[in-house]
């Protein structure tokens, strides 16, 4: 299908490493990339307001195929005028398929070549997904970026059951593409295969040939070690267009994106910075801190000297007082910061791939963070 407003432009790989300058032009505005997408499950991001989102510098979020074709139903968000209507952004949003759900909510799920069956995490209804149905859901919701429903399986995994998900992704991709029907929406691809390198090869190849506008590494962060991650990402990228748009799915931690820059990765979304700024941990350039710690009782300094957003005036002290108190003021506070920091983070590695310098950048960035130890929320 023709998409005449939408165009992906690669400016620049740094000389040192994959790290790629790019920009994707839709019809709701343009993403410079590499970029993190806050993840707006239900059609809001917890505890901010679109204009707040806005406000940290997101040029594009996420939202959930399945939760919003649950609650509220994707009928009523299409009757509300589409999902940046009913929510009130008026950036890009980008759609997952549901395939992440299928794999999470496995104990009730049944999974076939037709599609997955299982049963609502609200009141045990029964679901089926299907590609076709994915889709319908996706154009319903109107998101400028949709994605093919896929198979997702935990690893470790035997060899058998990860290819035939592969297999079967590859099918499903094949159904999503000949069910879509939208010009003002794409369709991006997700690469299976587990962590070896001659099943992501292949997934990635057979897929390369369906000539989607943009492809996902999908099946990570599913309880592989980070070093697996970033192995499996310098054996996958190599595999997928140049000239395509890479997304990275459902990661991650600060280290956990530069490493995935560094080998050729575009888009990323997670949880991970809204998720703890609700539980008091504000993510800095000197690894990430506890707000709850007793030493910020009395700090009267900002969660990061010297960045600067609408609401770093308020001071530590005063977060760590939200906190103690359970204000809901105080995981807005911090997961604005966070996301403001993830924002933040992108726009310095664009300025350094642009000067071919992200090799240097990432070193300094490495050498801080390691400083720190501590546990996420994930």
């Amino acid at each position: 299908m023709n998409h005449p407003n939408f165009e992906f432009e690669l400016l620049h790989v740094d000389k040192h490493s994959g790290a790629r300058l790019g920009r994707l032009t839709t019809p709701r505005g343009v993403i410079e990339l590499p970029t993190f997408m806050p993840v707006g499950t239900c059609g809001t991001v917890k505890g901010l307001t679109s204009k707040m989102i806005r406000e940290t510098g997101a040029e594009i979020i996420l939202g959930n195929t399945y939760h919003l074709a649950l609650r509220p139903g994707e009928e009523i968000v299409e009757a509300m005028g589409g999902l940046h209507e009913f929510m009130d952004w008026n950036r890009p949003i980008l759609t997952d398929s549901g395939g992440f759900q299928i794999f999470s909510l496995a104990q009730l799920t049944r999974i076939d070549d037709h599609g997955a069956t299982f049963r609502s995490h609200i009141d045990g209804s029964k679901i089926e997904l299907t590609p076709e149905r994915s889709v319908q859901i996706q154009e319903a919701l109107g998101s400028d970026i949709a994605m093919v429903l896929d198979h997702v399986v935990q690893l470790p995994s035997d060899r058998a059951t990860i290819e035939d998900a592969c297999a079967r992704t590859v099918r499903w991709a094949e159904r999503c593409q000949a069910a879509a029907s939208l010009d003002h929406q794409i369709l991006f691809a997700i690469v299976q295969g587990g962590l070896d390198p001659q099943l992501r090869r292949s997934n990635a190849e057979q897929l390369v040939e369906l000539d989607f506008p943009g492809y996902a590494v999908g099946g990570l962060s599913v309880g592989e070690t980070p070093e697996q991650m970033y192995e499996t990402l310098e054996f996958t990228c190599p595999h997928l267009p140049q000239d395509k748009p890479r997304y990275l799915m459902g990661v991650g931690t600060p280290v956990d994106l530069l490493n995935a820059i560094r080998r050729g990765i575009d888009m990323f979304d997670c949880v991970m910075p809204t998720r703890n700024g609700r539980n008091a941990l504000a993510f800095t350039d000197d690894g990430p801190i506890r707000m709850r710690n007793e030493i910020h009782k009395r700090d009267p300094s900002p969660i990061q000297t010297g960045f600067q957003t609408p609401y770093s005036h308020y001071s530590r002290a005063y977060i760590r007082h939200l906190f103690m108190a359970r204000e809901m003021l105080g995981p807005m506070l911090l997961s604005f910061h966070n996301l403001a920091y993830y924002a933040d983070l992108m726009r310095q590695a664009r300025e350094a791939i642009a000067a071919d310098a992200f090799v240097e950048f990432f070193d300094d960035k490495m050498a801080a963070w390691s400083r720190a130890n501590v546990e996420y929320d994930t």
